[in-house]
């Protein structure tokens, strides 16, 4: 059984806010990395922002379930959590490998 089109499209963006916000976080190392700090926390900011686009969804989805209302799982709705879970990990890590480079060069 396919997903409803509605359904479809908020799925693809949640994977897209997801993908969106840990590249962010990822350009942020990268920024530490080479010293800028300010261009870390700018997309540590962006990050956060689109992630909680794609939160926004995702906490829709679950209020629905929880009124008695379930939500069809498909192979998308897991690659989504899958997407979710891995950025959250990655703003983990970052967060404190940002801390890291912070104590090392003082």
């Amino acid at each position: 059984m396919a997903d409803a089109p509605e359904t479809l499209d908020v799925e693809m963006q949640m994977i897209v806010d997801a993908g969106s916000a840990k590249s962010d976080y990822m350009e942020a190392l990268q920024a530490v990395k080479a010293g800028d700090y300010e261009t870390a926390a700018a997309k540590m900011k962006s990050g956060d922002e689109q992630y909680a686009v794609g939160h926004e969804q995702h906490a829709k989805l679950v209020q629905q379930e929880a009124a008695g209302d379930p939500v069809t799982m498909s192979l998308l709705l897991t690659h989504v959590e899958d997407q979710m879970m891995s950025t959250e990990t990655v703003k983990l890590m970052v967060t404190e490998l940002i801390d890291l480079y912070r104590k090392l060069n003082g």
